[in-house]
């Protein structure tokens, strides 16, 4: 997540000032990936250092504002327009965690993946519920604010992300217990009923899954 960019994207509605710029922060994501002022603070020192940002004054309170540089600006509508880079894709627990699992000694794979699916379900429901609400709101016209649409497309992002999460772990589970049968059984024997997953995804978290029968 770019909080460099971020908080130039608040800036170029007007001047503003650290924790103005948190609040604002969390608002249009819902809260979703929390600020601390000091990280807001230390933020803006480099992007000052960098020339995207300069001191702006004060407001009535004496909090010190600060605006976007024309350098800023360009720098904004530059990220804008280029693509998130998946070439370094940010390192993530649950793959880490069960990357070590696997031969670890005393540790049941399957039972952290087991674990692992019914919170991660858990979450997918919990996110399905708030969007429900926010839309709710947004198509009946009681909310037209652009951080209630923007809140609503990051809980969107998130309910496909455990979505794919969930799949990713049936698909797992598949290929350990695949991996486990003896090679002479491997060829012929009928995939568990997890492995539908690999080809599958399920649109609600109770539907059923149909095992496939590969042919030998």
């Amino acid at each position: 997540m770019s909080i460099r960019h971020g908080l130039l994207a608040l800036l170029e509605r007007g001047p503003r000032y650290g924790s103005q710029l948190r609040t604002e922060f969390e608002s249009r994501t819902g809260s979703t990936w929390p600020l601390n002022v000091g990280q807001v603070y230390t933020t803006l020192a480099r992007l000052e250092r960098d020339g995207l940002v300069a001191p702006d004054g004060e407001d009535a309170a004496g909090h010190t504002l600060y605006a976007i540089t024309d350098t800023g600006r360009t720098e904004l509508r530059e990220w804008y327009e280029r693509p998130v880079d998946r070439a370094n894709p940010p390192r993530d627990e649950l793959s880490i965690k069960l990357a070590m699992a696997v031969g670890a000694p005393g540790v049941d794979i399957r039972a952290v993946i087991q674990s692992q699916r019914h919170a991660t379900i858990r979450a997918m429901q919990d996110y399905t519920r708030l969007k429900a609400t926010a839309l709710a709101a947004v198509e009946s016209g009681q909310s037209r604010e652009r951080d209630d649409v923007a809140w609503l497309l990051v809980l969107e992002q998130l309910i496909f992300q455990t979505e794919a999460e969930a799949r990713w772990l049936d698909h797992c589970e598949a290929r350990l217990v695949r991996l486990s049968l003896p090679a002479d059984r491997r060829a012929g024997a009928p995939e568990p009923p997890q492995a539908a997953a690999e080809t599958t995804a399920p649109t609600t978290t109770d539907r059923p899954r149909t095992a496939r029968t590969r042919r030998a």
